[in-house]
């Protein structure tokens, strides 16, 4: 049952008072929106739980379909001739995930054997993708240090660079990285930044990768088409599935070439699918529908969420500014409770879901906005937290 009762509120009030200095009008406010029913839970543990729409499920019942083995499906084909094009890459093509995609691009690239990456630390391909690099592709991870905001050091990339000249060396074909960059907060890889890296990569003979699961994001928050901001790169996958409402599905897009590979890869992964046109419809109208000043909207609400919380005393590793939908929060000082009993409390007294036991300890939370969670959401959610930690 979701619920947060008056009598509980007014339990809270005696504590905000002292914590937050708000004023007795501001405090009778915070609680009569905090105890309001609610049927629904706010969910802000990740952009990935959003339902799919009426207008993008009414598209599947006019997507033509076909095969997607024999390439003969046209709704998927036309999914992957739009994103070719929003990317200015030759080609693309559509993947179940985008777990799957990143894999995929990586054994593409890396189509011989011996074969080794450079890739961040704290990316996603390391962190989160069951070590398929490895264990899958049989690529070896050469990972090194990204900064706060993301970046691998240009340095750093051209010192671990490595021929096949010794016998000793697995051989560099490959640097990836994350734009926006997941556990630095949704940080955005800037187009000189990307610039420059695909340059140093064309000097070393190497192809660069963009784990751009929340590419759009990183465009919107630059405000550049998401084509000049992967310019300079070999590569993109991009998840339709996180913050841009569709239900699954993620795209890989580069040169012919490369997508040829990487459609011989899929077949190994099993990735072939047959009818798919029907999904294929659905992030269409995601691409069509869920970016630009759709996007702006999660990254305003994740900025007030993150400015008020640091405000009153939470660590924000980005000091209360993010650039984009992902907020890393921990409880302030003062707080007497545990962050199991926060996120228990959170959930059960005021139905807000946030995700929990990211890093410094396991004592971080994250909270994603995204287009299930409006502005009335998110003032909830606020209140809910700073009534909370108060206690």
């Amino acid at each position: 049952m979701i619920r947060t009762t008056l009598a509980t509120s007014k339990h809270y009030a005696r504590h905000i008072r002292i914590a937050s200095g708000y004023e007795n009008d501001s405090i009778q406010s915070l609680i009569s929106n905090c105890i309001r029913s609610k049927s629904t839970w706010i969910d802000l543990r990740s952009d990935t739980l959003t339902k799919p729409s009426k207008g993008m499920l009414s598209t599947v019942l006019s997507a033509p379909v076909g095969d997607d083995v024999f390439s003969e499906d046209p709704t998927v084909n036309q999914l992957q001739q739009k994103a070719a094009e929003m990317f200015q890459k030759e080609d693309a093509l559509w993947f179940p995930s985008g777990t799957m995609a990143n894999v995929v691009a990586i054994m593409a690239h890396c189509h011989e054997r011996a074969s080794e990456i450079i890739v961040g630390k704290e990316s996603h391909i390391t962190l989160w993708e069951g070590g398929n690099v490895a264990t899958i592709a049989g690529v070896h991870p050469r990972q090194i240090v990204e900064d706060k905001g993301g970046r691998l050091d240009l340095d750093d990339v051209r010192d671990v660079w490595r021929l096949d000249d010794d016998d000793h060396f697995a051989k560099t074909a490959l640097v990836c990285i994350e734009n926006s960059h997941n556990m630095m907060g949704g940080s955005v890889l800037d187009k000189t930044y990307v610039d420059n890296l695909g340059q140093l990569a064309k000097e070393l003979g190497i192809q660069v990768h963009v784990d751009g699961a929340r590419i759009f994001n990183a465009a919107v928050s630059l405000d550049i088409p998401v084509g000049d901001l992967c310019q300079s790169v070999d590569s993109v996958s991009v998840c339709l599935s996180k913050g841009l409402g569709a239900p699954m599905g993620s795209l890989l897009v580069g040169s012919k070439e490369f997508i040829r590979l990487a459609r011989r890869a899929r077949k190994r992964m099993g990735g072939g699918t047959r009818q798919v046109g029907v999904v294929a419809a659905m992030g269409m109208y995601a691409l069509e529908n869920n970016v630009g000043s759709r996007l702006a909207e999660d990254h305003e609400r994740a900025q007030k969420i993150a400015k008020i919380l640091y405000d009153h005393g939470f660590y924000q590793p980005q000091n209360g500014h993010v650039q984009t939908n992902i907020v890393y929060f921990g409880l302030p000082q003062s707080c007497t409770l545990s962050k199991e009993e926060f996120v228990h409390r959170l959930k059960e007294d005021h139905g807000v879901l946030v995700g929990h036991g990211y890093s410094r300890g396991g004592q971080l939370f994250r909270a994603c906005t995204h287009l299930d969670v409006d502005g009335s959401d998110v003032d909830h959610a606020i209140e809910s937290m700073l009534l909370l930690s108060s206690m």
